[in-house]
């Protein structure tokens, strides 16, 4: 017998083509009844049988739309008072509350649309910027909310007659589809080089412009970017020289996962996150066909990705072979978003520009991701994934709104709210006035589309950083509280908080590793083992520190760090000495050739050589030794990734060094062992194997005894160092082995990209219980 129902449905569910999926599923159940949006998600009532009620909702989980996201179905009975009599199932005008769907995240092109494009018979074939409520951009054209075509830089395209009876049709799967458009009314595709438009087909003429080592600026869906011919190595030189990236790994994009197969080796995990809707640049082993030597050197890695809209599907149908595509800019800036900025940034980069019309409102960078142990970890958040909300610990449901700023590097923002964090996607290194201009444009129309006002701001404890300068900023514009939350106890939230921990929940051991944070006594903390929960930490243990002579210049010259360490470790002659004792070493005699004794002075009287407990210094001082990085460094990470290529060039290498036990690790014995290992001519491969193993044993070995004396069950790994899938497999095995809950990061970076829900996470349970705050816990401001 029929009785009357509401059903709550919660979670990632408007704007995805929700209730057209509701209208069409109860219809074909023969259900009467509605569907509509209001403030709290989707709500439907309808009439069911106890048995057809449960094939409804079962349905509604199974087959939900691709881009939604459905945490709760909550059934209830409708009261009599509510209940209707409905002739059939319709959908309905929205009710209970404003509702605001927020910003959603960019999709990569969908199946169906992919079809349209590729059927002569369609209107649609050819069309470079199809979409459907399955795919298509949002975050990249969204000015204000509500998102409509009024508040988008579709504003400007008015529908035609058969592209607004698609919108307005709940049976067709472009039902309230905002960026709807078709060759007749939507925006248009051209191609120009220096002197102005060229004739011909766009896209046929910049596949032909490119299978000739020509460069060709492409507008991608969130940015410019660069492309040329992968398996060119005079392209990707010039590229490269024209740039100004002289080593900085390129990402590669490729047609099809047959393609893919040709040159890089994918399990069937790969292939999912590649055809997945965020459409990201997936870190994979290199196989078969060989590209250009000069899109990767010196790394064990390819980046690759597939086409992620139809723009990039028709030009890589057109081409022969997969190309290079980078971030349209010079080295150092942000990607370019518009078009004159383009023709103007990119000259003498580009050859040529393959230009549109639809104006890009938010740069949205491509997603970076690789798989540790047949698991995704995520390095860069970004297109696909951002700005969709985490769904927290319902323990935070009380705590008050929340602005988190993150940091300066990798920067992203959080907002939490509800029981929810919204975490911003990658806004990139915050030294410039560009990327500052954007992170306050971003922040605000994120506020205003959720109508945020934050109670509490926090920030990183580093006063320098601008991130930190404007939490401040806006917290005396807000009214808000502000509190500085140390950068490690940050990295360590962050992922208590994505694996679903709770405000109270019993501490962890956390070991992080990084390049550099600023820690709670003011010194330079890298290589932390802390006893940590979201009130407060102890730092049991850590890298001994060792000064960064120069200061900020040791952070890009390899060999300063080389140095130190060296001196640190044999004293300030070691270099004279060891040069004597371990006979004609290459890396000694460079070193040899720099300016040690002054150096060991700045060290000896503490002069712009400030101590740090970096383990990010310690891998730049191993690549020195071994040469693989010794002078220079181009990108952050850049050492330590070569580092790691060339020690997983030697599987099964078993050995390992030693290390000074204590509450400050220290490393001479380990620098006994690698120079022994350099005298008798041991291969650097080994050499670097041998040192990934150190470390290996040495987390697994520190963290079980503080695991057990603490009666820690739960042991969190995070920090940039962290990304480096050798260390991080090696050392989560282990302490599995060891019987501890692993929570490692896998929906935000383990690198600065997450430490702005740690943040957030940590003045929410702050602000719920201050007499809770731990004795290192930063004090409001």
């Amino acid at each position: 017998m029929a009785e009357t129902w509401q059903i709550r449905v919660r979670g990632l569910v408007q704007g995805v083509g929700f209730r057209p999926f509701v209208w069409k599923l109860a219809r074909g159940m023969g259900l009467r009844g509605d569907v509509r949006n209001d403030g709290e998600g989707v709500l439907v009532r309808l009439e069911a049988s106890g048995p057809l009620l449960e094939a409804f909702r079962d349905a509604l989980r199974a087959e939900a739309p691709p881009l939604a996201r459905i945490d709760a179905v909550e059934v209830c009975p409708l009261v009599s008072a509510e209940a209707e009599e409905w002739r059939d199932f319709s959908i309905i005008g929205s009710g209970g509350g404003a509702v605001r769907t927020g910003i959603l995240p960019d999709a990569a092109t969908c199946a169906d649309c992919l079809d349209d494009i590729s059927d002569p018979a369609n209107r649609r074939a050819g069309y470079a910027f199809t979409n459907c409520t399955n795919c298509g951009p949002r975050l990249s054209i969204v000015r204000a909310i509500p998102y409509d075509r009024a508040n988008t830089s579709m504003a400007e395209f008015e529908m035609c007659s058969a592209c607004r009876e698609e919108y307005e049709n709940p049976a067709d799967r472009r039902f309230h589809a905002q960026p709807n458009a078709c060759p007749e009314c939507g925006p248009r595709l051209w191609l120009e080089d220096e002197s102005g438009p060229c004739a011909g087909d766009p896209i046929t003429a910049a596949a032909a412009a490119i299978r000739a080592g020509r460069i060709v600026a492409v507008k991608g869906i969130g940015g410019f970017q660069l492309a040329v011919d992968a398996t060119s190595e005079e392209a990707v030189a010039r590229l490269r020289r024209r740039k100004r990236r002289p080593g900085k790994p390129l990402a590669v994009m490729v047609r099809d996962l047959e393609m893919a197969r040709r040159h890089a080796r994918l399990g069937p995990e790969a292939e999912e996150i590649l055809k997945a809707p965020s459409a990201p640049i997936v870190l994979l082993p290199p196989a078969g066909a060989p590209l250009a030597e000069g899109i990767a050197p010196g790394q064990g890695r390819l980046g690759i990705m597939l086409p992620n809209t139809p723009l990039h599907h028709l030009l890589m149908r057109a081409l022969e072979g997969p190309i290079v595509l980078t971030s349209g800019n010079v080295s150092g800036e942000p990607q370019i978003i518009a078009n004159d900025a383009a023709r103007a940034g990119l000259a003498g980069i580009a050859d040529l520009w393959l230009m549109h019309d639809r104006e890009i409102v938010n740069r949205v960078d491509d997603g970076v991701v690789q798989i540790v142990a047949g698991r995704p970890q995520l390095l860069r958040r970004a297109r696909g994934e951002a700005p969709a909300p985490l769904l927290l610990h319902p323990g935070f449901s009380d705590a008050p709104p929340v602005l988190a700023v993150g940091g300066d590097l990798k920067n992203t923002y959080c907002l939490l709210d509800g029981g929810q964090a919204i975490v911003s996607q990658h806004m990139g290194d915050m030294e410039t006035p560009l990327v500052q201009r954007d992170f306050r444009r971003n922040l605000a129309l994120f506020r205003a589309a959720h109508d945020f006002t934050p109670a509490v701001i926090a920030t990183d404890m580093h006063p320098g950083y601008f991130a930190t300068r404007l939490g401040a900023e806006e917290a005396g514009a807000a009214g808000a509280d502000l509190l500085a939350v140390q950068h490690h106890h940050a990295h360590v939230a962050s992922v208590m908080a994505e694996h679903g921990l709770g405000p109270d929940a019993p501490p962890v051991i956390a070991i992080v590793l990084d390049g550099l944070g600023h820690g709670s006594d003011g010194a330079i903390w890298g290589g932390e083992f802390l006893l940590a929960d979201f009130h407060g930490f102890r730092r049991l243990c850590h890298f001994a520190p060792v000064p960064l002579p120069g200061g900020d210049k040791a952070n890009r010259q390899p060999w300063r760090n080389a140095l130190a360490h060296l001196i640190c470790a044999f004293g300030p002659d070691a270099i004279e000495a060891l040069g004597e004792s371990h006979g004609d070493l290459a890396a000694l005699k460079r070193l040899g050739e720099k300016p040690v004794a002054m150096i060991a002075q700045m060290m000896h009287r503490g002069l712009n050589a400030p101590p740090a407990a970096s383990a990010g210094r310690l891998f730049d001082a191993v690549a020195a030794m071994l040469g693989i990085a010794f002078e220079a460094v181009e990108y952050e990470g850049e050492a330590a990734m070569r580092l790691q290529a060339l020690a997983e060039s030697c599987p099964g290498e078993s050995g390992s060094y030693a290390w000074d036990e204590g509450e400050s690790i220290g490393w001479a014995p380990l620098w006994e062992g690698i120079l022994a290992d350099l005298a008798g001519a041991v291969p650097p491969a080994r050499i670097a194997a041998r040192f990934h193993n150190t470390l290996i044993r040495l987390l697994i070995e520190r963290g079980t005894v503080l695991a057990r004396c603490s009666g820690a069950e739960r042991i969190v790994l995070s920090g940039g160092v962290m990304q480096n899938a050798l260390l991080l497999e090696g050392a989560a095995s282990g302490l599995a082995a060891a019987g501890f809950d692993i929570l490692q990061p896998r929906s935000l970076p383990a690198n600065d990209g997450g430490l702005s829900l740690g943040q957030a996470a940590i003045a929410a349970a702050a602000a719920m219980r201050p007499e809770a705050a731990g004795p290192d816990r930063q004090a409001k401001a």
